[in-house]
């Protein structure tokens, strides 16, 4: 048994602890906030994030909790005319194996964390910020901010986007503000009228804009997150803003989103920021994962289902003696960084052609979409959808 040691516990960090615990090592989880407990509204999973949580063994319990969505709809955000849709039924879920789901952050983090707690494999140590970390051949030093010193023969670092360990081992600054504001509200189902009720998740896209929605919480409530390209610089993460400043953001939403962005009424601001894709993810004993290796902006719906792989492909990798490590970690960093750089591509050129562009290039992506088949669109999604990492493992 080996003892390793984990930077962070959000949903990249509890699902690493899962992935290597199972494999029988102990694990503790340094994390820097008091409680466990996960910020923020709803989260989209594809298949290949559900052949993950089922290989951490919590792929049923993600499944109880989540909306197993029914269609994908891109929709013209100021005609409210639908522009395509892909379904995520029948052949969709024959074809890649699992469902495509949404469900509230925090339900997908509390399975990740009973799973963790039912090991008895996995300490968690709140109120430990990361702030060092010191190795030599055999071991490697975490130091936290208040002093303590904990030893074990492998790091994870899974602290964010603005990592501590990523600052030593990458030294890449700060991350890339993207200039896009996301405002975030969770209805109530029962305040939303009967006539939009959909198990769709729905992006309703203009000029520099999206407004995006779908169900969480078992059907109980309706998540919305609506984005301006506004070019803004300042860092935001989860400010209040008042319910006004939100509707006169979008002004020329069509009728239908316009109904449904009114509903919201506790809204919070975010900047979208992310980072370029890098080469050098370990240094000895010591490797990123999720957000602190390859953070990305959200119009992929990918960054969490990145991190459930990263996470069963790191654990089935330190499945060996403690000497063998290092190597095993650089085999993982080189496994996993062609993927997930094409996926933080992949995003930032989903936000430029499918989510914000105007004129000639928004008619260009309507008449490109609308004339693809169901199965064209599935074989377009296929290397990021139907992807089993770790299958061999």
């Amino acid at each position: 048994m080996a003892k390793i040691l984990i930077a962070g516990g959000g949903i990249g960090g509890l699902a690493a602890a899962l992935g290597t615990a199972r494999r029988g090592h102990e694990v503790t989880i340094l994390e820097r906030r008091e409680t466990f407990r996960e910020l923020g509204a709803g989260i989209q999973l594809g298949p290949n994030a559900f052949h993950a949580l089922d290989c951490l063994g919590v792929g049923d319990a993600v499944r109880e909790r989540a909306v197993h969505i029914d269609e994908l709809w891109l929709m013209d955000g100021a005609t409210g005319r639908r522009i395509a849709a892909m379904p995520l039924t029948g052949e969709y879920r024959e074809r890649f194996g699992n469902p495509y789901a949404v469900l509230a952050r925090g339900d997908l983090y509390q399975a990740l964390l009973d799973g963790c707690r039912a090991l008895g494999a996995v300490a968690l140590r709140g109120g430990r910020t990361v702030v060092a970390y010191e190795q030599d051949a055999r071991r490697v030093t975490v130091v936290t901010e208040d002093g303590s010193r904990f030893a074990g023969d492998a790091l994870i670092a899974a602290d964010g986007i603005r990592s501590v360990v990523r600052r030593r081992l990458v030294g890449d600054g700060d991350p890339c503000v993207s200039g896009h504001t996301v405002y975030r509200s969770v209805v109530p189902m029962e305040r939303v009228p009967g006539e939009l009720r959909w198990n769709t998740v729905t992006l309703w896209a203009g000029p520099r804009w999206h407004f995006v929605h779908y169900p969480v919480g078992a059907g109980a409530f309706l998540n919305l997150a609506a984005t301006r390209d506004d070019g803004g610089r300042e860092v935001v993460i989860g400010r209040p803003v008042e319910r006004a400043e939100v509707l006169d953001a979008f002004p020329s939403l069509a009728a239908t989103p316009r109904r449904l962005l009114e509903l919201g009424r506790e809204w919070k601001a975010w900047m979208l920021c992310d980072r370029e894709p890098v080469e050098r993810w370990t240094d000895g004993r010591v490797a990123l994962l999720g957000d602190a290796a390859h953070p990305m902006l959200q119009y992929a719906a990918q960054g969490a289902c990145m991190a459930l792989e990263d996470a069963v492909r790191v654990g089935q990798l330190l499945d060996a003696p403690p000497e063998d490590f290092a190597q095993r970690l650089e085999k993982y960093s080189a496994e996993r960084r062609e993927r997930t750089a094409r996926t933080q591509r992949l995003a930032r050129e989903m936000g430029r052609q499918v989510y914000h562009p105007t004129g000639p290039r928004a008619a260009a992506r309507d008449a490109m979409l609308s004339s693809l088949s169901p199965r064209e669109l599935f074989d377009k999604v296929a290397w990021l959808h139907g992807a089993r990492i770790g299958a061999s493992g």
